[in-house]
């Protein structure tokens, strides 16, 4: 009985938190900031990262956070070795409601030294050789998913490709054996949307139990690592963990933060760039005439549409930026996806173009220390995924309605419906 009384006076909290951080939302919306309304959720945030341009540099929200939609100040910010995730006595700003998360314990939620430590452990999978060893597993994971979905007229890219894909490469990074696949797939759906924020209660429950299921498989696949060692990441790290380099609440961490996140941003990345380029067809067409401008449709796709849209710093100590003097603590955030159509940098940033010259580096990655870790495989999957479905379905098309998400920090589709000619 007083644990069932608990879960429900913690769920009422919940409720009650996640009401009064909307409401807050929309009151301050109301007069006009648009950063705050940015929080709240667009399909099409570019008309807010406009305005949000037109008060300068950098500027103070309602809400209390610094704001920047400039590519050369924000490239500044994320690359400032002065600057943190999280404040001086712990905790990232803005993510209380999102305590439970295990990725504020890994990789994503640490400053250094805790942050350099758990990066050089993971580096050497995802280095060059690395990455050239799994292109042809990816590929042939490519041409079996699209087997499977040739078999009808049309289907789903999100759902039935550009979804299972980087889940079943993250599990091969891993040493995820097959029999592990259909859970690990189904826990790894439930936690991947939670990067946009707990949304309501049942969502938070199911977060928890998908975290609680992905724990189960990582620290069972531990156990056989560690008798029986692979040529796999788990198998590095489990190394690593019986040589006190790493902690057991680490370890876990780290496997479900890369199964999450390297989810996310290659499903939204393949899904942007077959949603840009099918639009325009003159687009698709330069890339069924020339298979190896697929990493430049990488390149662009992560300019034009970033799956990731916002980032965030925080100082220790008072500093300036652009003329303005920033407290120690105060968040300060960097939107990505105004930063990468920053007019003051690209020509015509508004237009998708696989023929843009030198453009300068988009911070779809981040930048600096916390550059992200599988930067070159999401770029290798996105690469061998386009060229792929170009030469599988050259006539490849939208055939019905496109839903995409209304999230402040994840840009992508939850629905993307297809049909194309078989070559």
């Amino acid at each position: 009985m007083a644990t069932l009384m608990d879960s429900k006076s913690a769920g009422f909290a919940f409720s009650a938190k996640l009401g009064a951080t909307r409401a807050i939302l929309r009151a301050f919306g109301l007069f006009g900031d648009p950063f705050t309304r940015l929080l709240q959720g667009r399909t099409d945030p570019y008309p807010l990262y406009d305005k949000v341009r037109r008060r300068g540099p950098i500027h103070r929200s309602h809400l209390g956070s610094w704001v920047t939609g400039s590519h050369e100040l924000g490239s500044k910010i994320l690359r400032d070795r002065t600057l943190f995730l999280n404040r001086t006595q712990g905790g990232v700003p803005g993510h209380e409601m999102m305590d439970d998360i295990p990725w504020n314990s890994s990789i994503l939620g640490l400053d250094p030294p805790d942050h350099t430590r758990l990066r050089r452990l993971a580096q050497p999978a995802f280095g060059p050789k690395m990455i050239s060893k799994y292109r042809i597993q990816v590929e042939k994971l490519c041409h079996h998913l699209l087997d499977q979905a040739a078999t009808r007229d049309g289907f789903d890219l999100i759902e039935d490709f550009a979804g299972p894909l980087p889940l079943l490469v993250i599990g091969e990074l891993l040493g995820v054996p097959e029999q592990y696949h259909e859970r690990f797939i189904r826990a790894g759906r439930k936690v991947g949307p939670v990067i946009d924020g707990v949304k309501s209660l049942k969502m938070a429950r199911e977060f928890r139990a998908a975290v609680d299921d992905l724990d189960q498989v990582f620290t069972e696949l531990i156990a056989l690592r560690a008798e029986d060692p692979g040529d796999d990441l788990i198998s590095r790290l489990t190394t690593a963990h019986g040589d006190g380099k790493l902690s057991t609440e680490e370890l876990l961490a780290f496997c479900t933060v890369l199964a999450v996140t390297g989810f996310e941003t290659t499903t939204n990345l393949i899904g942007n760039a077959v949603l840009a380029m099918t639009g325009d067809r003159t687009q698709w067409n330069l890339l069924l005439d020339d298979p190896d401008l697929a990493p430049r449709a990488v390149e662009e796709t992560l300019r034009y549409d970033s799956p990731a849209l916002q980032a965030q710093r925080v100082p220790h100590q008072d500093i300036a930026l652009a003329g303005h003097h920033i407290r120690a603590d105060s968040s300060v955030v960097v939107l990505i996806g105004a930063a990468n159509r920053d007019p003051e940098v690209y020509d015509d940033p508004d237009r998708f173009d696989l023929t843009r010259e030198n453009p300068a580096e988009h911070l779809s990655f981040s930048g600096g220390i916390h550059y992200c870790i599988g930067a070159p495989l999401a770029r290798m999957e996105g690469e061998t995924a386009l060229r792929v479905l170009a030469q599988r379905l050259p006539d490849l098309r939208v055939a019905g309605p496109v839903r995409r998400r209304s999230s402040p920090v994840i840009s992508g589709c939850t629905r993307l419906p297809v049909t194309g000619r078989a070559a």
